[in-house]
């Protein structure tokens, strides 16, 4: 026999767990104290739809004498109210008296009602349960066990959704008439209870955190656009401050002349399946970085509270993710005096950018150091103040450069001049969001979707370039592969959209080519995501790229979408940004960029060169 208890705060229930034995098991023979009380209406007693059990303090509330058992008790125990009145429940059920006792003697000396749930396991599965309430009154303590769930009345199935719905984070709730009914699941899952004005407001969705409301004003777009059934994933923050992921089903039904009938949701907590690894807004960034070890994504890492870090940030720090803290301790394991004086300048916001390479003592041990980058930028979005930094991990790469010191001069300036240009493509990318805050301000899961795909492109150039010591002939093919799996994980599976690539011939390209030609890329890309599929039913939705080489010197990319076409969109795509972006970066490819006509989508082709003069030899 095993014996778990657990307080629910929520519910201020004392929860206890019985593990593998039975209630017959429980008692033993015991000589009695007292001769045990006569109780008055036992016939009445017994025929209430609950168990009735009467205590009586003894020395003082140390023990107590077991007067009266309800009649289910009994029976399931198999024993007779003359083997056991009269007897402490010390001596007849020590088991008892280590779960019962403690509950009995405050409320024998406070006279206050306590609330208790005991749960009966059989391996390691729920066989029976009741919940009990313990009181005082004349003198006695008395033990109120509800039958609710175990009477006759009620069938098995019924019994058991009832106690699931009762104990677990599933719920569902109705609207009809502008009023909402809320099953208890709900409230487990929102942790509070039940309250009088429920009825009127959607208790769910007030608690949704700032980045998923876009979400949810879309959901109910869409469902009122007399659409039957929505399903996604939404966060909310409980009012004790406890983040959690939810699976929304959100179906409606319309009466004949298309006004809103009634509307119903299930709701299910999925928090603990998630791993905060969900395809949510700020989760679509991460992903990006999700197999980066030496490269972390930092959003508001200057927010103590409501912060992410992509896996990388904890892998550099050597710190558990469960257990981290984002305490301003950590800035004073970095060995550079100058760096720790920009972090104080950057939290009183003296300063709104950092950028610093520094050493680092992980876990204040000087015997472990890593040389790290770190780029922080606050800027606002709204009325609010948000913040963004890039953490890398350069110890190996600090490392050649002192292997290469002597041996290869030239080497050393070109790695250099990779940091140089990532970090010139982080402030690129960091103008394009400026500019896409501007643009699309109402909509921000445009801006998010475009910076992950381009934060992605950055992170899987930035570390295929850190594990290579030649930055002139970086295969084209490799780094496609990559691009398009992303894009399959993070937009394909969401939006329907298959992703196809293909390089004819070997091409291999310097650091200056391949950087702005993979956010070219991308730009194309999202143009298509955006502009060739406005109806989210469209069916077998195509992406496709090819590669190859037109002579010695110039390189060919075809895209193509199997969209709605340029002529259904051509006004919108002529002023969009991204075009404007497409061709900015395209100038600086030094290429050309023109529309090609398909047979059904829209097509372009670029083209961009495969050599061009290094900078160190310039």
């Amino acid at each position: 026999m095993r014996i778990e208890k657990a307080y629910r705060k929520l519910e201020d229930t004392l929860e206890v767990s019985i593990y593998d034995t039975t209630e017959k098991e429980m008692y033993q023979p015991a000589e009695p104290v007292t001769d045990g009380m006569q109780i008055p209406f036992k016939k009445t007693l017994r025929n209430l739809p609950c168990d009735i059990n009467i205590f009586t303090p003894y020395n003082d509330g140390e023990d107590f004498v077991i007067e009266m058992m309800g009649l289910s008790a009994l029976e399931r125990a198999n024993i007779h109210t003359k083997d056991i009145s009269g007897r402490l429940i010390s001596q007849i059920s020590p088991a008892f008296h280590e779960i019962l006792h403690d509950t009995f003697y405050e409320v024998y000396k406070t006279k206050k009602t306590k609330k208790m749930r005991i749960q009966y396991y059989k391996n390691d599965k729920l066989a029976r349960f009741s919940n009990v309430k313990v009181i005082n009154d004349l003198g006695k303590v008395i033990l109120i066990s509800d039958l609710k769930y175990t009477g006759e009345n009620r069938t098995e199935g019924e019994n058991k959704a009832d106690f699931i719905e009762y104990l677990s984070q599933t719920g569902s709730y109705y609207k009809i008439n502008d009023k909402y009914s809320w099953t208890q699941g709900i409230y487990n899952i929102i942790r509070r209870s039940r309250e009088e004005n429920d009825e009127f407001y959607n208790i769910i969705f007030d608690l949704v955190i700032p980045e998923d409301k876009p979400i949810v004003e879309n959901m109910m777009k869409v469902l009122d656009e007399k659409t039957p059934k929505y399903e996604t994933v939404i966060r909310i923050r409980t009012k004790d401050g406890v983040l959690k992921y939810l699976d929304l089903s959100l179906y409606s039904k319309f009466h004949e002349d298309g006004t809103l009938r009634s509307r119903y949701g299930l709701i299910k907590d999925i928090t603990r399946s998630s791993n905060k690894e969900m395809t949510k807004p700020i989760d679509f960034l991460l992903n990006g970085f999700k197999n980066s070890k030496k490269l972390a994504l930092l959003i508001d890492p200057l927010d103590q509270k409501n912060y992410e870090y992509s896996k990388g940030f904890y892998n550099i720090v050597e710190e558990d993710k469960e257990t981290y803290s984002n305490e301003r301790v950590i800035v004073e394991n970095i060995v550079e005096q100058d760096t720790v004086d920009a972090f104080r300048k950057l939290f009183n916001r003296e300063i709104h950018e950092l950028d610093e390479t520094f050493t680092y003592n992980v876990k204040g041990d000087s015997n472990n150091q890593k040389v790290c980058e770190i780029y922080i930028e606050v800027f606002e979005f709204g009325t609010e103040e948000h913040s963004i930094g890039f953490l890398t991990d350069i110890t190996e790469e600090r490392k050649k450069q002192d292997a290469l010191q002597e041996a290869n001069e030239h080497q050393i300036v070109l790695i250099k001049e990779v940091h140089h240009r990532v970090k010139n493509n982080l402030q690129i990318l960091n103008s394009f969001l400026n500019l896409e805050k501007r643009a699309y301000k109402n909509q921000p899961n445009i801006i998010i979707d475009h910076m992950q795909s381009r934060l992605s492109s950055l992170a899987l150039l930035h570390e295929k370039t850190y594990n290579t010591t030649d930055f002139k002939n970086i295969n084209l093919q490799d780094y496609i592969e990559d691009q398009d799996a992303k894009l399959r994980n993070l937009i394909g599976l969401r939006d329907g959209i298959e992703f196809t690539s293909e390089v004819k011939d070997d091409i291999n390209l310097s650091i200056e080519i391949i950087t702005p030609l993979l956010l070219v890329v991308d730009e194309l890309t999202m143009n298509s995501i955006k502009h060739a599929f406005p109806d989210p039913e469209m069916k077998n939705k195509k992406i496709s790229k090819v590669f190859r080489k037109i002579d010695a010197n110039t390189g060919e990319l075809i895209i193509k979408d199997n969209g709605v076409g340029i002529n259904k969109t051509k006004k919108d795509m002529k002023q969009s940004l991204g075009c404007e972006i497409i061709k900015n970066l395209t100038k600086q490819l030094d290429g050309s960029i023109s529309h090609i006509d398909v047979e059904n989508g829209t097509g372009f082709r670029l083209l961009f060169p495969l050599t061009m003069e290094h900078t160190i030899s310039q």
